[in-house]
């Protein structure tokens, strides 16, 4: 505060926030692991963590406080895209250190709903939970829940009929309405799809999310405070502009961000909503000011790849990084060069070097990846600033 010259006599209304310095994800690197925390250890009772570029987690903490506020915003978005204490909730997000799983199922509890935590992958036994035990209500990637249906028709089975799936509340990763316009092919049009939007350093989902008027996402502005800026310089957009979405987290009591610069480019909406709630919302997302990849809906930077091909001595230093939508599931993919010295026929060899590069990856990202090995010289130069990843999801929705 002291070196932006503010102090605290110059905060007298909503319109001083502009006055306070931004916190960005680089004071979390910069501060790891608790250096960011308002509160001791021993008033902590959850962590969460995401990965960081250098393969140094984001740390996150809660206090009691914390956990119930986070489960009350949860909770609201799910009953405002449809979800009541009838609903068999199937959940399907990785249960771990990733904040999406154990968020949503405490709102969805605190709902009343049932919870199956049948976590990630086994699609087919997926559908034999969803069948048997007669799930209404589906929590998964837009991705992952287009592969569900897919696995469903695959068996012999109708989504539509079949299935009594009404409700799914999707988020993790973006989800555009050519998406959502396939998960109703699959599903049906009486599926209710609504997105919601989160992230750890916020508290995790439960930041906005979607009413099933599908009219933008209603932020829970009695804890967050949400401005758009311009990117690049820093200064507040007026109402209805896109830009950066900036948050300041008003009651989170381990972690209490002030302007936390998201990267997330959307605008917001004020105009009422036919649901009735007067909050303001948030346009659905249009990409990043930075340039993660959300794979599988997991957070990944080329420079952790990158990490993990420059610490292998048998991988020359170019690489390509490609990623694909094949069955409705991101494929990540990733051509690297052998040097010279490690070029070799020997197939057992190659396969050696190919799992422990995947383990590497694995271990870095939390995800798995194909590995492509080429000749040296194989891959494309570059004389200005290299171009090395290739997107072709956006490609294969249109």
């Amino acid at each position: 505060m002291d070196e932006a010259g503010v102090k605290p006599e110059d905060i007298k209304g909503l319109d001083d926030l502009k006055k306070l310095p931004f916190t960005t994800k680089q004071d979390f690197r910069d501060n790891y692991p608790f250096g960011l925390f308002a509160v001791p250890k021993d008033k902590l009772v959850r962590i969460h963590a995401s990965s960081g570029t250098t393969g140094k987690p984001t740390v996150v903490g809660y206090t009691a406080n914390d956990l119930e506020m986070w489960a009350e915003c949860v909770a609201r978005l799910a009953a405002a895209g449809g979800a009541d204490e009838t609903d068999i909730c199937q959940i399907c997000f990785g249960y771990g250190m990733f904040t999406g799983a154990l968020g949503l199922h405490k709102g969805l509890e605190k709902v009343g709903c049932c919870i199956i935590p049948s976590s990630t992958g086994n699609s087919e036994k997926q559908i034999m939970y969803m069948k048997d035990y007669g799930s209404t209500l589906l929590v998964a990637t837009p991705s992952y829940a287009l592969r569900l249906g897919e696995v469903a028709v695959q068996q012999g089975l109708n989504p539509k009929t079949d299935l009594q799936l009404r409700i799914a509340l999707v988020g993790s990763e973006l989800m555009t309405e050519a998406m959502r316009s396939e998960m109703h092919k699959l599903f049906g049009d009486k599926l209710v799809v609504t997105q919601n939007y989160g992230m750890s350093e916020l508290c995790g989902p439960g930041v906005s999310g979607e009413c099933t008027e599908l009219n933008g996402m209603h932020i829970n502005e009695d804890h967050f405070i949400c401005e758009i800026i311009n990117p690049e310089t820093g200064e507040v957009l007026p109402a209805g502009e896109k830009g950066e979405l900036v948050v300041t987290c008003l009651s989170k009591e381990a972690l209490p961000l002030i302007r936390y610069r998201t990267r997330d480019i959307t605008r917001l909406l004020y105009e009422p909503c036919k649901c009735g709630r007067t909050t303001a919302r948030m346009d659905i997302l249009s990409g990043r000011t930075d340039d993660m990849l959300k794979i599988r809906g997991v957070n990944v930077f080329p420079s952790q790849i990158e990490e993990v091909l420059l610490s292998t001595d048998e991988i020359g230093p170019h690489y390509e990084i490609i990623v694909d939508r094949v069955n409705h599931t991101d494929v990540l993919t990733i051509r690297v060069e052998l040097t010279p010295q490690s070029m070799t026929d020997d197939f057992t060899e190659l396969d050696r070097l190919e799992k422990k590069l995947r383990a590497k990856l694995r271990t870095m990202l939390g995800l798995d990846a194909l590995i492509k090995f080429e000749s040296p010289n194989t891959l494309k130069r570059f004389e200005g600033k290299a171009k090395r990843v290739t997107d072709n999801r956006k490609e294969n929705m249109l």
